[in-house]
């Protein structure tokens, strides 16, 4: 048995659970706990199928849910494991042993992208596969030790960019961060054109909001959306694969969109923004 606590935060993914925490099961860590966003559909009742120990996080988003997940946690060292995530046979023995043998304070497991066969999906698999984001260390599919985040909370502001915040945060402050080279899990997106949309936005909003807190340092942050949309197409003709150009376009539109939508909430609602840390 791994010593280690694994946090799953879950809100109405009834097509996703049941894999997920069968696979981390298998993986067999010391303990399991969900944190649910207020599901109404069958999400509970097939966790429940489970021996985790389940939590709610009263609807406060992602970044809140996982941070409760790690005060609640008994293990010095934590998993951040989202409902997408499959681990593959041996894969969290494996990154918890690279994870100790690098001296890590984070240490993401690779990520192979996944879908159906819709276009969207499918895309997204492309653009991700493809990516140079797959090479910075997040939250998905990740171990830290608890104290690091019981130090430097995830800021709950975040419903979204909270991975590209906390990453900035531990870097400045010289923890060592990392993403496997050796260690993959599946990471699975949805097919629908409504899914792609949703991706994009919240990316962009993350990026508008780390503009808000950091200001001009974070200024570089906007130009990403456009530096992997020309990326993306200029791959795409390369490889005589066109299809992906639509993709793309939307990528762009919907980012820098988002990441309007980011700065101006911020503005027009200080009090939601400032609002202190400390009830994290």
């Amino acid at each position: 048995m791994l010593p280690v606590t694994v946090i799953v935060p879950v809100r109405n993914s009834e097509h996703l659970v049941e894999g997920c925490l069968t696979s981390i099961f298998k993986a067999n860590p010391a303990e399991v706990i969900v944190v649910d966003g207020l599901s109404t559909d069958h999400t509970l009742e097939i966790v429940q199928r489970f021996p985790v120990v389940i939590i709610s996080d009263g609807g406060l988003g992602v970044p809140a849910a996982r941070m409760m997940g790690v005060r609640a946690a008994s293990n010095p060292i934590v998993g951040l494991f989202d409902v997408d995530i499959r681990i593959p046979d041996g894969a969290l023995e494996s990154l918890y042993q690279q994870f100790f043998e690098g001296q890590y304070d984070a240490l993401q497991a690779g990520l192979i992208s996944y879908s159906g066969q819709g276009y969207w999906g499918r895309a997204l698999v492309n653009h991700h596969n493809n990516g140079r984001s797959k090479h910075w260390p997040g939250l998905m599919a990740s171990l830290f030790k608890q104290q690091v985040l019981l130090d430097h909370p995830l800021d709950v502001r975040f419903r979204s960019g909270e991975d590209i915040e906390i990453r900035w945060r531990l870097k400045n402050a010289g923890y060592k961060m990392g993403v496997s080279s050796t260690t993959t899990v599946q990471h699975w997106f949805g097919d629908s054109y409504e899914f792609a949309k949703d991706q994009w936005l919240q990316d962009g909003k993350g990026l508008g909001r780390m503009v808000v807190k950091y200001g001009l340092r974070a200024i570089p942050l906007i130009g990403i959306p456009l530096a992997g949309a020309v990326r993306g197409i200029l791959l795409s003709l390369a490889h005589l694969q066109p299809r992906w150009i639509l993709y793309y376009l939307g990528y762009f539109l919907y980012n820098y969109t988002s990441i309007f939508s980011g700065l101006t909430e911020c503005i027009i609602n200080p009090e939601v923004w400032m609002q202190s840390t400390a009830s994290q």
